[in-house]
């Protein structure tokens, strides 16, 4: 397959191109910068800047791209970065998908569980309503931006992931280091459920998905969440220290502002993958302590 993917420097993108290429599919990245090479294709979602042309002859996209959430805290300006630059950069990719004279087989689009908001011990599958967070706005909007592709009849997957495990980012890299200090902890009360899914599995479910009959929202996340006491337990089990300093509540919203330390660390959902399972996909890491296993030891 020739893929199209946005985001490919991320966390998620370097992983998956690598699994592509290794499996013999040829991948094209959009970049904002003048392309480099052939395997390039040069973009601009602010100013709507996307030849179509450039696209002919790719069998499907994967649509990462987006401000990161945890980057920085959520002023009125960043709030309006994250959701701008998903819902501008999937509304020009749709539209140019839907000009195409051939057009590719499937367009698996980013979104993630904060869809949910948070929902304290109610299992969510697909089905369930979105919640009424900046966050479930976010991807709300997002989801509806893949509108011109859907309509052109190319098969449309919201990809919404949980949280990627990975010693290389994101939030397992971050808390490493802490951990293997003996000075993690958990969270607060630390009943707040973590949907959490390995980079392993995460590349896998998305190179599934470009072959599945799956269309629609998609839950990215293992089949088995945890509280974060219970992550807290196996992640300093797995690195052989105690974890015996729970982070209070007032420092997370002091270091990082309330309305982000709520939706990244201090509440979360309990997120099944429903549509994957029923698909036939099987997890190389089902459980929190062989996923930690395997990717600490890696």
């Amino acid at each position: 397959m020739r893929i199209v993917i946005t985001g490919s420097t991320g966390l998620i993108g370097t992983a998956l191109v690598a699994h592509l290429r290794t499996n013999g599919h040829e991948t094209v990245s959009l970049v904002r910068r003048p392309a480099a090479s052939p395997f390039e294709v040069c973009w601009d979602p602010a100013s709507g800047m996307l030849n179509a042309k450039d696209l002919e002859g790719i069998t499907a996209v994967v649509h990462l791209a987006g401000a990161g959430i945890g980057d920085k805290r959520w002023s009125v300006a960043y709030k309006r970065k994250i959701l701008g630059s998903r819902t501008k950069s999937t509304e020009l990719l749709a539209q140019r998908l839907a000009e195409l004279n051939t057009k590719p087989t499937v367009f698996l689009s980013g979104s993630a569980i904060g869809i949910y908001g948070p929902r304290g011990d109610e299992e969510i599958g697909e089905d369930a309503m979105p919640g009424s967070t900046f966050l479930a706005d976010v991807c709300e909007q997002w989801e509806r931006a893949t509108g011109p592709a859907e309509a052109a009849g190319i098969r449309t997957a919201h990809l919404r992931t949980g949280i990627v495990l990975s010693p290389n980012g994101g939030a397992l890299k971050k808390q490493l280091p802490l951990f293997k200090l003996g000075l993690g902890g958990k969270f607060a009360k630390g009943t707040q459920w973590q949907s959490w899914i390995s980079i392993t599995d995460e590349v896998r479910a998305i190179t599934h998905l470009l072959t599945s009959s799956l269309s629609g929202p998609v839950n990215l996340t293992a089949p088995t969440p945890v509280t974060n006491t219970e992550f807290t337990r196996v992640l300093a089990s797995v690195v052989k220290r105690p974890a015996l300093l729970p982070i209070p509540s007032f420092g997370a919203k002091l270091l990082l502002g309330t309305e982000l330390a709520d939706a990244l660390l201090l509440t979360g959902q309990r997120v099944v993958p429903n549509a994957l399972m029923h698909d036939g996909f099987e997890f190389t890491h089902p459980t929190l302590d062989a996923a930690l296993r395997a990717l600490i030891a890696a």
